[in-house]
């Protein structure tokens, strides 16, 4: 079975930083990892998605100021310059490339606020 576990969400005021991770319990040798959040009353969307072979997507919302990395089976966001639309909860992605599937992490409270 696997597990994604998140750390790193809190309360931040406007411009400040906050850094997410998620270790997975299992990895697949062709996957993606990835962050998406969702806003109350909204849809859940990217915020970026690093592959196996290093190929990073970005929401266009969060370019320049958002950085994803991973080491193996663990997956960072670095957010900085965080501004109050980017108050969300951020969900931890695993997709499984071949025969695809998606796991979910149990998501992480970011809120900006002054």
């Amino acid at each position: 079975q696997v597990q994604l576990v998140e750390s790193g969400g809190g309360l931040v005021q406007p411009g400040g930083s906050l850094r997410l991770s998620c270790a997975a319990s299992v990895i697949f040798s062709l996957n993606a990892m990835g962050w998406y959040r969702q806003a109350p009353g909204k849809e859940r969307d990217l915020v970026a998605r690093i592959t196996n072979d290093g190929t990073i997507n970005y929401a266009d919302s969060v370019k320049g100021r958002f950085t994803i990395s991973r080491d193996k089976n663990t997956v960072y966001l670095q957010m900085n310059s965080l501004k109050p639309e980017d108050t969300a909860v951020y969900y931890c992605n695993l997709r499984r490339t071949v025969s695809p599937l998606d796991y979910w992490g149990q998501g992480t409270q970011v809120t900006v606020s002054s």
